[in-house]
């Protein structure tokens, strides 16, 4: 290879990987080498921003484990996973939204209707809807993945007190596309900020809240999944989430319910809020 010079480098590590078979890759990693070349002969970078960014990585990697992904938090704070959702969006599908750095694999199966309350404070929700195709037809033995926070904000795992599978299960729908669990009115929250990610968001001058939401992943066998979030549509960070992940329609209602007497049919502490929502997947083709 010849020796390159600050006009020849960018094309000169892009030729290298001529030799993939992977057509997609390749224009991929063109794209990539040429934005970051362009990046810092733009910025004019120095070495001692360089090493920055490098420690912000290789702090990322000191943080990210099974149960907390620093990188997942790093693309959602810069709007990256946000975008990739919106650029991905199928049109009458349920929107995507972020998926979070605390997903967690294999939450336990649990029926329709099911009551994750438990010994949980905060206020009861009987949150319900179905799964849906585009044309409204329901979609039997759809799979959605859900999980939140407690009441204190924080998941599973942040909080050693909190049995691993707090607040989280999966659950299919029954012939109906219907699904219903008993779940908690979630609050705001911040995401992590001991980390890197704290430090970049101090540094930029941004809060770190969340408006308070649900988290779903819904697929069914021939369908495309959906990673998503529902908000409350009452929520003060709601024009202001630290992750971008807000969408219009993915807003949905907190109806309170005072009566003692519909509490007690559905068993639950009065009073309570019901949330209706269905979600729409599109066929893969």
């Amino acid at each position: 290879m010849a020796h390159v010079t600050e006009q020849t480098i960018t094309e000169a590590v892009t030729r290298s990987f001529d030799r993939s078979t992977n057509e997609r890759f390749r224009f991929l990693i063109a794209l990539l080498v040429n934005h970051f070349h362009e990046f810092a002969k733009e910025t004019s970078l120095t070495h001692d921003e360089w090493r920055v960014g490098l420690e912000f990585l290789t702090r990322a990697c000191r943080f990210t484990n099974a149960h907390r992904n620093e990188f997942v938090l790093t693309s959602d704070v810069l709007g990256l996973s946000s975008l990739v959702d919106l650029l991905n969006s199928s049109p009458g599908a349920t929107e995507g939204s972020v998926l979070g750095p605390f997903h967690a694999q294999s939450s336990p199966m649990v029926p329709v209707g099911a009551d994750l309350i438990k010994d949980n404070q905060g206020d009861p929700v009987l949150l319900r809807g179905r799964v849906l195709d585009l044309e409204g037809r329901p979609i039997r033995g759809a799979m959605l993945d859900f999980w939140q926070t407690a009441a204190n904000g924080l998941y599973p795992a942040q909080d050693p007190n909190q049995h691993p599978d707090n607040l989280r299960c999966r659950m299919r729908t029954d012939d109906d596309g219907k699904y219903a669990m008993k779940v908690i009115r979630p609050s705001a929250y911040t995401v992590p900020y001991d980390g890197p990610v704290g430090d970049l968001l101090r540094v930029g001058g941004r809060h770190a809240w969340r408006p308070a939401h649900f988290h779903f992943i819904v697929g069914a066998p021939g369908f495309r999944s959906v990673v998503t979030e529902l908000f409350n549509e009452d929520d003060s960070y709601i024009e202001q989430d630290a992750a971008f992940g807000v969408r219009d329609s993915i807003v949905v209602k907190f109806k309170r319910n005072d009566s003692a007497e519909d509490a007690a049919s559905h068993g639950v502490r009065s009073p309570f809020y019901v949330v209706d929502f269905d979600f729409r997947l599109k066929r893969d083709l």
